[in-house]
């Protein structure tokens, strides 16, 4: 079938007189304004947390700002003044939302004693100091002050680190000196993993 332009315009006006008819006015429709899904959002600056490139984000969050009340981030997009990324964000950046609210997303630490097949849930506090006491007592048991020669090394080697890809140059340095200053040797990062 050929339709030339003027028919086409003409079936485009019929249709268009047939829903004021019909009781529906699409001047009403088109002079209606809506608002922009972001216009009442709190925005958060942030750094993706997927690889060693460090993509800076803005997280958008709707909640009413009462103490003690959570806010829900509703949308993340890549950071426009970011000189990393520069707006960009890929696939698993962009999916970032989809992780935050994913029912399977760990957000309390959980511990699991020897032997056992069960994870159970700990506070906080319970693990930092879990984890303190472990540190400690497996540093006492296997610090070496000095070597063989007699130098002294102040070296711990039976315990690593492995620092987090997508902190920034400066809290990079300060974990680094942080770790050292223990006597860690096995220290990297995770960009090289």
């Amino acid at each position: 079938m050929q339709v030339t332009r003027r028919q086409f315009f003409k079936v485009c006006g019929l249709g268009s007189s047939s829903v004021v008819a019909l009781g529906f006015s699409a001047v009403d429709a088109q002079a209606e304004v809506r608002t922009f899904k972001l216009a009442r959002s709190t925005e958060t600056r942030n750094t993706c947390p997927y690889c060693s490139v460090s993509c800076g984000l803005i997280m958008h969050s709707l909640g009413d700002r009462a103490k003690n009340a959570a806010s829900s981030i509703f949308h993340i997009e890549g950071d426009p003044d970011h000189p990393v990324n520069r707006g960009t964000l890929c696939p698993k950046g962009a999916a970032l939302v989809d992780f935050i609210h994913s029912p399977n997303r760990l957000k309390y630490p959980e511990y699991r004693a020897p032997g056992s097949n069960e994870w159970q849930r700990i506070s906080w506090d319970e693990a930092f100091s879990r984890i303190a006491r472990l540190m400690k007592d497996d540093r006492d048991k296997n610090f070496i002050t000095k070597n063989a020669a007699g130098a002294t090394v102040n070296r711990w080697l039976t315990t690593g680190f492995l620092a987090a890809s997508a902190s920034s140059n400066e809290s990079g340095y300060i974990t680094h000196k942080a770790v050292r200053s223990t006597g860690i040797l096995a220290f990297d990062n995770q960009a090289r993993v």
